[in-house]
């Protein structure tokens, strides 16, 4: 029976990579775990069934697009986001941090306001502020809250980085406040710094005084290298609390995810299942395959002969390359829906290798084969 007070068990632990469980109210997350993203209350192209066959335990939402669309006031109609889209598992909501970033030209920061939006939709001017995300993500009725904090773009200007920082600290305060004491939720603080190892560690040191439910890492995956982002978390994951659950945001690509489970992150959340699936890139136990090119026009053979999932496993490579070509919306539903089966194949195979003690050698197997 899911427990009514969020909780982290750790496990087992091979090297730095960590095997735990996430208990929420709505059911228990195996780590390490990846979620599928479903923006704006839908995993693009995946029926939501579909999406718990695939072994997918937690998904992503967000604050921001939830907010101007469909609004506060049709989600707390159905009493948040799980009825409204019909999925009972947990889910994890972003902030809004990002879309700081993201959208930063349709806002400006305001350290005692927050972020203000001028609506990408309509030109309505919009408040974001640490309660307002907050106040939202209850709303949402989400189990997995984050603070709103203020994402950088790539840079090594360490007054930047440090503005970010403060602002972070100040907004994760305010947002811890706002939360309250409600135990069958959890809030998670971000951690800021880009790649600087000293303006990270100072980061999490702030906030672990603030005293989190978890911990997870922003500032990374916006375009530094694969290398710079092993090595920041190399340096930094060893000063997050031990007991408490880790999550890079954002990440990433099956190797992202292996060499970030291998400096001790734990959860992880990425487009790149679906979106890859929509311009025909599928991530099989081969590698990536493009279907779009024409080598696959005559390949009777399947991505996964194992898929039963929706018969994944009868539809031919040379049947969804003749989908990509005709535009055929049928074409992004189902490679994208194997994406996600993979993904999650993948991180069973990540678990069970570092519960037999075989995680290093799996590591070297799979750590180059997607890049």
């Amino acid at each position: 029976m899911p427990s009514k007070e969020f909780s982290f068990e750790l496990i087992a632990q091979s090297d730095k990579a960590r095997l735990g469980k996430i208990i929420t109210s709505r059911g228990i997350i195996d780590t390490p775990a990846f979620m599928p993203v479903g923006t704006q209350g839908t995993v693009k192209g995946i029926f939501a069934d579909d999406i718990l066959k695939t072994n997918t335990q937690v998904i992503l939402g967000n604050t921001y697009h939830l907010l101007l669309r469909p609004g506060i006031r049709i989600l707390e109609k159905f009493k948040g986001l799980h009825n409204f889209m019909n999925w009972n598992k947990p889910i994890l909501t972003d902030s809004g941090g990002y879309q700081i970033m993201s959208l930063s030209k349709f806002n400006k920061i305001d350290l005692k306001i927050g972020a203000i939006f001028t609506s990408h939709l309509d030109g309505k001017k919009i408040i974001l502020s640490p309660e307002k995300s907050i106040q939202v993500q209850k709303s949402i009725n989400s189990d997995i809250i984050m603070v709103l904090d203020e994402c950088p773009k790539l840079t090594t200007d360490k007054k930047i980085l440090s503005k970010a920082i403060n602002v972070s600290t100040n907004w994760a305060k305010r947002s811890k406040v706002e939360f309250g004491n409600d135990k069958s939720k959890a809030l998670f603080g971000i951690a800021q710094g880009g790649l600087c190892k000293d303006l990270r560690i100072e980061s999490i040191e702030k906030l672990t005084e603030i005293n989190f439910n978890g911990y997870a890492m922003g500032g990374l995956a916006v375009g530094e290298k694969q290398s710079d982002m092993f090595k920041i978390l190399n340096e930094t994951t060893d000063f997050l609390p031990k007991k408490k659950p880790r999550y890079l945001m954002g990440v990433g690509t099956p190797s992202d995810i292996l060499g970030a489970v291998n400096e001790g992150i734990d959860m992880f959340d990425c487009v790149m299942p679906t979106r890859s699936g929509r311009t025909g890139l599928a991530f099989t136990w081969q590698g990536k395959i493009n279907l779009k090119n024409s080598k696959y026009q005559n390949d009777k053979s399947p991505l996964d002969e194992d898929c039963e999932l929706r018969d994944l496993h009868r539809y031919s490579k040379s049947y969804l390359n003749h989908l990509i070509k005709s535009n055929e919306m049928m074409a992004s539903m189902l490679i994208s829906l194997h994406n996600i089966y993979f993904y999650q194949q993948f991180m069973r195979e990540i678990q069970k290798n570092i519960q037999n003690g075989t995680f290093q050698s799996f590591y070297k197997k799979y750590i180059n084969l997607f890049n």
